[in-house]
């Protein structure tokens, strides 16, 4: 009989397949002894939370004034492997007769990301985030189609120094 490179005779073997299903059940019977951990899941969703590097949704923060940090650049697009993220920008023109592109909207789909961070990463605004929510069963998956940036809402305009 071999086994990794080694021959053994029949009580060897024997002795060796004993030696190895005991190793086995050492780790099982140590497990089984532990102190149960057990989740309440559906009642305990109020005091639940998540560890701090868990990915849940993908969401982009706005503040009291509905306004956000996006400047539609597109590089959170371009990074994401899925094309989940579908940016949609608009040229104004400003009161100084600039032109300025401004985030139309902002569209992510759940059920194709993979959670990978890369769109958070590329941000170089901090615009868009993961949060903790974690439950996204639907029956339908267009309501997995997310619109990330607000009705009305708009860049937050950096502080002119006088």
């Amino acid at each position: 009989m071999e086994y990794k490179d080694k021959k053994y005779t029949y009580l060897g073997g024997l002795v060796h397949g004993i030696s190895t299903l005991a190793t086995g059940m050492k780790t099982s019977i140590k497990v089984y002894f532990r102190k149960k951990v057990t989740e309440q899941y559906p009642e305990n969703r109020k005091e639940l939370k998540m560890f701090d590097r868990f990915r849940g949704t993908l969401n982009m923060p706005h503040n009291e004034n509905n306004e956000h940090r996006c400047v539609a650049c597109g590089l959170c697009q371009m990074a994401c492997p899925n094309d989940t993220i579908k940016v949609t920008s608009e040229t104004v023109e400003t009161e100084d007769g600039k032109k300025k592109k401004i985030l139309a909207t902002y569209e992510y789909d759940l059920g194709a990301c993979m959670f990978c961070q890369l769109c958070v990463n590329a941000c170089p605004h901090d615009a868009i985030t993961f949060d903790q929510n974690f439950e996204h069963a639907v029956f339908d998956r267009t309501k997995l189609v997310l619109k990330l940036n607000h009705d009305g809402s708009k860049v937050i305009e950096k502080k002119k120094e006088v």
